[in-house]
Protein backbone atom coordinates (compact mmCIF):
# COMPACT_ATOMS: atom_id res chain seq x y z
CA UNK A 1 0.00 0.00 0.00
CA UNK A 2 2.97 2.61 0.96
CA UNK A 3 4.57 1.51 -2.09
CA UNK A 4 1.37 2.46 -4.29
CA UNK A 5 1.07 5.54 -2.51
CA UNK A 6 4.79 6.59 -3.73
CA UNK A 7 4.32 5.33 -7.13
CA UNK A 8 1.11 7.73 -7.46
CA UNK A 9 2.75 10.69 -5.86
CA UNK A 10 5.72 9.48 -8.27
CA UNK A 11 3.25 9.56 -11.20
CA UNK A 12 1.23 13.17 -9.95
CA UNK A 13 4.87 15.05 -9.35
CA UNK A 14 5.90 13.73 -12.77
CA UNK A 15 2.55 14.91 -14.51
CA UNK A 16 2.37 18.30 -13.00
CA UNK A 17 6.55 18.92 -14.42
CA UNK A 18 5.21 18.00 -17.68
CA UNK A 19 2.62 20.31 -17.69
CA UNK A 20 4.24 23.13 -16.56
CA UNK A 21 6.95 22.79 -19.26
CA UNK A 22 4.47 22.67 -21.74
CA UNK A 23 3.12 25.63 -20.02
CA UNK A 24 6.52 27.85 -20.09
CA UNK A 25 7.18 27.07 -23.49
CA UNK A 26 6.36 29.67 -25.99
CA UNK A 27 3.83 29.53 -28.05
CA UNK A 28 4.78 30.54 -31.83
CA UNK A 29 2.98 34.22 -31.74
CA UNK A 30 4.90 35.29 -28.27
CA UNK A 31 6.80 37.88 -27.90
CA UNK A 32 10.19 38.16 -26.53
CA UNK A 33 13.56 40.23 -26.69
CA UNK A 34 16.99 41.06 -25.65
CA UNK A 35 19.27 44.14 -25.85
CA UNK A 36 22.76 44.11 -25.50
CA UNK A 37 25.95 46.02 -26.73
CA UNK A 38 28.69 44.31 -29.09
CA UNK A 39 30.29 45.62 -32.16
CA UNK A 40 30.79 49.29 -30.38
CA UNK A 41 26.52 49.13 -30.74
CA UNK A 42 23.55 48.90 -28.92
CA UNK A 43 21.41 45.30 -30.50
CA UNK A 44 18.17 44.04 -30.17
CA UNK A 45 16.83 40.50 -31.06
CA UNK A 46 12.68 40.53 -31.18
CA UNK A 47 11.41 37.12 -32.03
CA UNK A 48 8.09 35.33 -31.69
CA UNK A 49 8.51 31.94 -30.11
CA UNK A 50 11.68 31.86 -28.79
CA UNK A 51 12.36 31.59 -24.86
CA UNK A 52 15.28 32.84 -23.04
CA UNK A 53 18.09 30.67 -23.62
CA UNK A 54 17.59 31.09 -27.38
CA UNK A 55 17.58 34.78 -27.25
CA UNK A 56 20.87 34.41 -24.92
CA UNK A 57 22.47 32.41 -27.36
CA UNK A 58 22.15 35.28 -29.82
CA UNK A 59 23.84 37.66 -27.91
CA UNK A 60 26.69 34.90 -27.38
CA UNK A 61 27.16 34.22 -30.47
CA UNK A 62 27.72 37.99 -31.39
CA UNK A 63 29.44 38.70 -28.53
CA UNK A 64 31.79 35.43 -29.64
CA UNK A 65 32.18 36.97 -33.01
CA UNK A 66 33.09 40.59 -31.51
CA UNK A 67 35.96 38.42 -29.43
CA UNK A 68 36.82 37.32 -32.45
CA UNK A 69 36.84 40.43 -34.74
CA UNK A 70 37.49 43.29 -32.91
CA UNK A 71 40.56 45.63 -34.15
CA UNK A 72 40.89 47.55 -30.98
CA UNK A 73 41.10 44.09 -28.54
CA UNK A 74 44.38 42.91 -28.22
CA UNK A 75 43.35 39.46 -27.39
CA UNK A 76 41.32 39.12 -30.81
CA UNK A 77 42.48 37.31 -33.83
CA UNK A 78 41.97 40.17 -35.97
CA UNK A 79 44.50 41.61 -33.92
CA UNK A 80 46.91 39.45 -33.59
CA UNK A 81 46.88 38.92 -37.37
CA UNK A 82 47.40 42.88 -37.26
CA UNK A 83 50.26 42.28 -34.70
CA UNK A 84 51.42 39.59 -36.41
CA UNK A 85 51.27 39.23 -39.74
CA UNK A 86 50.61 35.77 -40.20
CA UNK A 87 47.88 33.71 -38.13
CA UNK A 88 45.78 30.79 -38.35
CA UNK A 89 41.74 32.00 -37.87
CA UNK A 90 39.66 29.73 -36.79
CA UNK A 91 36.83 28.45 -38.92
CA UNK A 92 34.41 31.29 -39.05
CA UNK A 93 36.84 34.18 -38.96
CA UNK A 94 38.70 32.59 -41.79
CA UNK A 95 34.88 31.94 -44.13
CA UNK A 96 34.20 35.94 -43.47
CA UNK A 97 37.34 37.11 -44.16
CA UNK A 98 37.30 34.84 -47.41
CA UNK A 99 33.74 36.34 -48.05
CA UNK A 100 34.64 39.59 -47.21
CA UNK A 101 37.71 39.03 -49.86
CA UNK A 102 35.33 38.01 -52.30
CA UNK A 103 32.99 41.14 -51.87
CA UNK A 104 36.29 43.83 -52.14
CA UNK A 105 37.34 41.79 -55.60
CA UNK A 106 33.41 42.10 -57.10
CA UNK A 107 33.33 45.69 -56.41
CA UNK A 108 36.94 46.12 -57.54
CA UNK A 109 38.08 47.70 -54.30
CA UNK A 110 35.40 50.10 -53.69
CA UNK A 111 35.43 47.82 -50.29
CA UNK A 112 38.50 47.02 -49.14
CA UNK A 113 38.90 45.69 -45.67
CA UNK A 114 42.40 46.36 -46.00
CA UNK A 115 41.88 50.23 -45.55
CA UNK A 116 42.41 49.98 -42.23
CA UNK A 117 46.12 51.78 -41.53
CA UNK A 118 44.30 54.62 -43.21
CA UNK A 119 41.37 54.42 -40.82
CA UNK A 120 43.10 54.18 -37.91
CA UNK A 121 45.12 57.30 -38.83
CA UNK A 122 42.24 59.59 -39.64
CA UNK A 123 41.53 58.10 -35.75
CA UNK A 124 38.50 56.74 -36.45
CA UNK A 125 38.85 53.30 -34.01
CA UNK A 126 41.24 55.33 -31.49
CA UNK A 127 38.95 58.28 -31.25
CA UNK A 128 42.00 60.70 -31.68
CA UNK A 129 40.37 62.42 -34.51
CA UNK A 130 42.94 64.03 -36.59
CA UNK A 131 43.36 65.21 -40.39
CA UNK A 132 46.74 63.14 -41.57
CA UNK A 133 49.54 64.85 -43.53
CA UNK A 134 49.75 64.25 -47.26
CA UNK A 135 53.12 62.42 -46.63
CA UNK A 136 51.47 60.55 -44.00
CA UNK A 137 48.40 59.26 -46.27
CA UNK A 138 51.00 58.63 -49.09
CA UNK A 139 53.04 56.22 -46.89
CA UNK A 140 49.85 54.42 -45.80
CA UNK A 141 48.32 53.88 -49.45
CA UNK A 142 50.29 51.05 -50.88
CA UNK A 143 49.05 49.13 -47.74
CA UNK A 144 46.12 49.58 -49.51
CA UNK A 145 45.42 46.26 -51.28
CA UNK A 146 42.99 43.47 -50.90
CA UNK A 147 44.58 41.42 -53.80
CA UNK A 148 48.11 41.38 -51.02
CA UNK A 149 45.75 39.37 -48.62
CA UNK A 150 47.01 35.30 -48.62
CA UNK A 151 44.35 33.56 -47.56
CA UNK A 152 44.72 29.20 -47.86
CA UNK A 153 42.40 27.73 -45.74
CA UNK A 154 42.34 29.17 -42.36
CA UNK A 155 46.09 30.34 -42.76
CA UNK A 156 46.29 34.01 -43.46
CA UNK A 157 49.37 36.05 -44.76
CA UNK A 158 49.55 39.97 -44.60
CA UNK A 159 52.13 42.27 -46.18
CA UNK A 160 54.74 43.84 -43.67
CA UNK A 161 53.01 46.61 -42.05
CA UNK A 162 49.56 45.89 -43.67
CA UNK A 163 46.47 45.71 -41.30
CA UNK A 164 42.96 44.81 -41.64
CA UNK A 165 39.25 45.31 -40.64
CA UNK A 166 36.25 43.73 -40.66
CA UNK A 167 33.82 45.97 -39.26
CA UNK A 168 32.39 46.55 -42.75
CA UNK A 169 30.99 43.28 -42.46
CA UNK A 170 31.20 41.59 -39.13
CA UNK A 171 27.51 43.22 -38.33
CA UNK A 172 25.98 41.61 -41.36
CA UNK A 173 27.51 38.79 -40.64
CA UNK A 174 26.62 38.49 -37.20
CA UNK A 175 22.61 39.39 -38.35
CA UNK A 176 23.10 36.11 -41.06
CA UNK A 177 23.91 34.06 -37.77
CA UNK A 178 21.29 34.98 -35.45
CA UNK A 179 19.12 34.67 -38.56
CA UNK A 180 19.90 31.28 -38.81
CA UNK A 181 20.10 30.27 -35.21
CA UNK A 182 16.41 31.48 -35.11
CA UNK A 183 15.31 29.69 -37.79
CA UNK A 184 17.21 26.29 -36.14
CA UNK A 185 15.38 27.07 -32.92
CA UNK A 186 11.88 27.07 -34.54
CA UNK A 187 11.50 30.92 -34.72
CA UNK A 188 9.32 31.76 -38.18
CA UNK A 189 9.00 35.65 -37.45
CA UNK A 190 12.10 37.76 -35.84
CA UNK A 191 13.12 41.64 -35.82
CA UNK A 192 17.09 41.87 -35.47
CA UNK A 193 18.28 45.21 -34.25
CA UNK A 194 21.79 45.42 -34.75
CA UNK A 195 22.92 49.28 -35.19
CA UNK A 196 21.91 50.66 -38.37
CA UNK A 197 21.26 46.96 -39.52
CA UNK A 198 18.23 45.56 -39.90
CA UNK A 199 17.68 41.83 -40.86
CA UNK A 200 14.50 40.26 -40.65
CA UNK A 201 12.90 36.73 -39.97
CA UNK A 202 10.09 35.73 -42.60
CA UNK A 203 7.25 37.92 -41.89
CA UNK A 204 5.63 39.74 -38.99
CA UNK A 205 3.31 37.00 -36.85
CA UNK A 206 0.41 38.18 -38.53
CA UNK A 207 1.49 37.65 -42.04
CA UNK A 208 2.21 41.25 -43.31
CA UNK A 209 5.50 42.25 -44.27
CA UNK A 210 7.57 44.45 -42.16
CA UNK A 211 7.89 47.83 -41.99
CA UNK A 212 11.30 49.13 -41.82
CA UNK A 213 12.57 53.08 -41.33
CA UNK A 214 15.22 54.34 -43.51
CA UNK A 215 17.01 57.34 -41.61
CA UNK A 216 17.00 60.61 -42.53
CA UNK A 217 21.15 61.18 -42.46
CA UNK A 218 20.01 64.93 -40.80
CA UNK A 219 17.68 65.18 -37.75
CA UNK A 220 15.70 62.88 -36.72
CA UNK A 221 13.61 62.32 -39.42
CA UNK A 222 13.07 59.51 -41.97
CA UNK A 223 13.36 59.34 -45.42
CA UNK A 224 10.62 57.05 -46.02
CA UNK A 225 9.41 53.40 -45.20
CA UNK A 226 10.23 49.63 -47.02
CA UNK A 227 7.89 46.66 -46.37
CA UNK A 228 10.07 43.73 -46.97
CA UNK A 229 9.86 39.71 -45.72
CA UNK A 230 13.27 37.43 -45.17
CA UNK A 231 15.83 40.53 -45.95
CA UNK A 232 18.58 42.12 -44.47
CA UNK A 233 18.14 46.15 -44.88
CA UNK A 234 21.45 47.93 -43.91
CA UNK A 235 22.23 51.87 -44.18
CA UNK A 236 25.38 53.62 -44.10
CA UNK A 237 25.82 57.27 -44.24
CA UNK A 238 28.62 60.01 -43.34
CA UNK A 239 26.69 60.71 -40.21
CA UNK A 240 27.18 57.81 -38.62
CA UNK A 241 30.74 58.77 -37.36
CA UNK A 242 32.88 62.11 -38.21
CA UNK A 243 34.61 64.61 -36.99
CA UNK A 244 34.82 68.60 -37.78
CA UNK A 245 38.18 69.24 -37.96
CA UNK A 246 39.84 72.77 -37.57
CA UNK A 247 38.97 74.68 -40.59
CA UNK A 248 35.17 73.53 -40.19
CA UNK A 249 34.80 70.45 -42.87
CA UNK A 250 33.29 67.31 -41.64
CA UNK A 251 35.21 64.30 -42.01
CA UNK A 252 33.68 60.88 -41.63
CA UNK A 253 34.60 57.45 -41.09
CA UNK A 254 33.60 55.97 -44.74
CA UNK A 255 37.14 55.88 -46.81
CA UNK A 256 38.07 55.98 -50.22
CA UNK A 257 40.49 53.40 -50.30
CA UNK A 258 41.82 54.64 -53.50
CA UNK A 259 42.82 58.24 -51.97
CA UNK A 260 42.62 57.96 -48.12
CA UNK A 261 40.51 60.34 -47.99
CA UNK A 262 36.64 60.52 -46.60
CA UNK A 263 34.50 59.33 -49.42
CA UNK A 264 33.12 62.32 -51.21
CA UNK A 265 30.90 60.86 -54.36
CA UNK A 266 28.14 63.16 -53.81
CA UNK A 267 25.96 60.50 -51.61
CA UNK A 268 25.21 61.16 -48.23
CA UNK A 269 23.47 57.95 -47.35
CA UNK A 270 23.14 54.32 -49.16
CA UNK A 271 20.66 51.87 -47.57
CA UNK A 272 21.01 47.91 -49.24
CA UNK A 273 18.42 45.42 -48.92
CA UNK A 274 18.62 41.67 -50.22
CA UNK A 275 19.07 38.14 -48.81
CA UNK A 276 22.18 38.36 -46.89
CA UNK A 277 23.24 40.53 -44.22
CA UNK A 278 26.56 40.60 -44.97
CA UNK A 279 26.49 41.34 -48.45
CA UNK A 280 24.19 44.66 -47.48
CA UNK A 281 26.75 45.71 -45.06
CA UNK A 282 29.72 45.39 -47.54
CA UNK A 283 27.92 47.01 -50.53
CA UNK A 284 26.55 49.74 -48.61
CA UNK A 285 29.61 50.81 -48.19
CA UNK A 286 31.13 50.25 -51.39
CA UNK A 287 28.33 51.77 -52.97
CA UNK A 288 29.08 55.20 -50.94
CA UNK A 289 32.10 55.04 -52.53
CA UNK A 290 31.02 54.75 -55.98
CA UNK A 291 28.29 57.86 -56.26
CA UNK A 292 25.49 57.69 -58.03
CA UNK A 293 26.28 56.76 -61.45
CA UNK A 294 29.00 53.83 -60.44
CA UNK A 295 26.34 52.54 -58.04
CA UNK A 296 23.31 52.12 -60.60
CA UNK A 297 25.74 50.63 -63.31
CA UNK A 298 26.83 48.15 -60.66
CA UNK A 299 23.42 47.34 -59.96
CA UNK A 300 22.72 47.18 -62.78
CA UNK A 301 25.16 44.27 -63.62
CA UNK A 302 24.46 42.39 -60.82
CA UNK A 303 20.56 42.38 -60.10
CA UNK A 304 21.23 40.54 -57.05
CA UNK A 305 20.21 43.73 -54.26
CA UNK A 306 17.93 47.22 -54.22
CA UNK A 307 19.18 50.04 -53.20
CA UNK A 308 18.22 53.57 -52.16
CA UNK A 309 20.25 56.42 -52.76
CA UNK A 310 20.66 59.92 -50.96
CA UNK A 311 22.27 63.03 -52.83
CA UNK A 312 24.28 65.80 -51.29
CA UNK A 313 21.60 67.74 -53.19
CA UNK A 314 18.55 65.74 -51.46
CA UNK A 315 17.58 63.52 -54.56
CA UNK A 316 16.23 60.40 -53.85
CA UNK A 317 16.74 57.29 -56.09
CA UNK A 318 15.76 53.66 -55.84
CA UNK A 319 16.06 50.83 -58.15
CA UNK A 320 12.79 49.24 -59.22
CA UNK A 321 12.58 46.04 -56.81
CA UNK A 322 13.01 48.78 -53.71
CA UNK A 323 10.50 51.50 -54.90
CA UNK A 324 8.05 49.25 -55.24
CA UNK A 325 7.92 48.55 -51.36
CA UNK A 326 9.10 51.87 -50.49
CA UNK A 327 6.69 54.94 -49.38
CA UNK A 328 8.57 58.02 -48.86
CA UNK A 329 8.04 60.44 -46.62
CA UNK A 330 5.92 63.65 -47.33
CA UNK A 331 8.31 65.98 -49.26
CA UNK A 332 10.74 63.25 -50.61
CA UNK A 333 10.35 62.40 -54.29
CA UNK A 334 11.35 59.02 -55.49
CA UNK A 335 13.05 58.45 -58.56
CA UNK A 336 13.27 55.34 -60.21
CA UNK A 337 16.62 54.36 -61.65
CA UNK A 338 16.58 52.78 -64.80
CA UNK A 339 17.97 49.73 -66.93
CA UNK A 340 20.37 51.89 -69.03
Amino acid sequence: MKQGCIAALCLALLLALLCGCAASAPSENAENSIDFYAMDTYMTVQAYGADDALLREAADCVNDLDARLSVTREDSEIARLNREGHVSLSPDTAALLSDALAVCERTHGALDVTVYPVVRAWGFTTGEYRVPSDAELDKLLPLVDYRAVSLDGGEVTLPQGAMIDLGSVAKGYAGDRIAALLREGGVRSALLSLGGNIQTVGHKPDGSDWRIAVRAPQGDGYLGVAEVADKAVVTSGGYERYFVDENGETRWHIMDPATGMPAKSGLVSVTVVGDEGLTCDALSTALFTMGLDKAADFWRQSRDFEMLLLTEDGALYATPGLAACFTPERGCELQVIGDD
